[in-house]
């Protein structure tokens, strides 16, 4: 005997019911939905170890290219006293510095590098620690400490204070340009706020020179006070250091010493005897005080002002006759023809008056 299909139906409903209350009561949760796309923590461990300052890296020319680069066996200290970057990673943290490096090579975040120069300059001991050029190493692109140099291929974050600078720029070139319609208050401010700055650089790098020229005639060591002073890319902080560097050059010879020694005292004495004497200083200071009072007392006004008392009185006769002049030949020709009328018209008025 054949039941109803709706009894089917309804048992097929029941048990799919059943097992839903199965599967809630076991506790089970559903399968997750997809999520997005997270980024790789590879990706996020380079750019949180290229915003560390701990690792020590320059920037250098690569095929054409400017790019910031480190030194293997710095990357593997900074690991070691830094074990808090390798979190990030997660399940690979327990990975060492080569492997790592490793990873990231392969995922194409750092490139191996070499030098370009490969021989010691003339007057050097060793080769440069910190070469200006590199190029791609072409034989294995793995990690190593000896000697090997890794450039990051991504570009690196900008700040906010970068951003905010690269807005303020365009804005303080216009103040620059409008400065001369500056209050007179103001425009002092600036010119002695730029002359002390100026005046400070100047001394600084003087004096700086002065103690590098002692240091090296009298003791044969090359000490540059403040060594990154002049330095194209460097942090504040070591921009402002003020020990030098280890001097890794071989000494210089004493025939080269004195004779610089004679040169320097040489300068000495020329600049003393053709030094400038007193009525001269007075007369360039005279003159370079009315150039800075003329740029501090201009002003639109004055320059509007002394525009109109300049300009001369307009002559009637001779603005007629530059007008004449602007005319063109065809007005001329007819103002000739005009002036041979009335001469005719005048002879025959006279003409008339004899015969009456």
């Amino acid at each position: 005997m054949k039941k109803p299909a709706g009894t089917e139906k309804k048992r097929v409903k029941r048990s799919s019911g059943s097992a839903s209350s199965t599967a809630r009561d076991s506790g089970s949760d559903p399968p997750p939905r997809n999520k997005g796309v997270k980024k790789d923590v590879f990706q996020l461990f380079a750019e949180k170890v290229r915003d560390n300052k701990g690792l020590e890296s320059r920037w250098a020319v690569m095929e054409e290219a400017r790019v910031e680069y480190f030194r293997g066996k710095d990357f593997v200290s900074f690991l070691k006293n830094h074990p808090e970057c390798k979190e990030i990673l997660e399940e690979d943290k327990d990975l060492d510095a080569e492997d790592i490096a490793n990873v990231l090579l392969g995922k194409n975040l750092l490139v191996r590098c070499d030098r370009v120069t490969k021989t010691v300059r003339p007057g050097k001991k060793k080769l440069s620690t910190w070469p200006a050029h590199l190029e791609i190493f072409r034989e294995n692109q793995g990690f190593s400490e000896a000697d090997a140099f890794f450039a990051w291929t991504f570009e690196k974050r900008h700040p906010l204070w970068q951003t905010l600078l690269s807005f303020f720029w365009p804005v303080l070139t216009l103040a620059i340009c409008l400065f001369p319609v500056y209050p007179h208050r103001c425009k002092l401010i600036v010119l002695y706020s730029c002359a002390g700055i100026l005046l400070m650089i100047l001394s600084l790098l003087f004096v700086r020179a002065v103690a590098f020229g002692a240091m090296w005639i009298l003791l044969g060591k090359r000490v540059w006070f403040f060594p990154n002073i002049l330095a194209e890319e460097a942090t504040l902080k070591e921009l402002f250091r003020f020990w030098p560097k280890k001097d890794e050059e071989e000494p210089p010879k004493w025939t080269s010493r004195l004779f610089y020694t004679v040169v320097a005292v040489v300068v000495v004495m020329l600049l003393r005897r053709h030094a400038p004497d007193e009525a001269a200083r007075a007369r360039y200071q005279r003159r370079m005080s009315n150039i800075i009072d003329d740029v501090l007392e201009w002003s639109p006004k004055l320059a509007l002002s002394g525009l109109m008392e300049n300009q001369p009185p307009v002559n009637i006769t001779e603005a007629a006759n530059n007008s004449s002049d602007a005319a063109g030949p065809d007005h001329a020709e007819d103002a000739d023809l005009d002036e041979t009328q009335a001469e005719e018209e005048a002879e025959d008025w006279t003409n008339s008056d004899i015969k009456t």
